[in-house]
């Protein structure tokens, strides 16, 4: 199964969000901004992950 997450960064925390290619949510959760634990949650989806895009900021953090 394809599956695409989107990163919507906070200064302390993100919420993570993976779609299946159906657009059905498969994961949300908000996650602190921890490497191994934003890993950890994108590597527990069952499915081949396409792609993962973060909100582009300019200089907030």
């Amino acid at each position: 199964m394809e599956l695409y997450a989107g990163i919507d960064l906070h200064s302390n925390n993100s919420v993570v969000v993976v779609l299946d290619g159906s657009d059905q949510v498969r994961f949300r959760k908000r996650l602190p901004n921890d490497l191994d634990a934003i890993t950890m949650a994108l590597r527990s989806c069952d499915g081949e992950m396409q792609a993962v895009a973060v909100e582009s900021t300019f200089n907030w953090y």
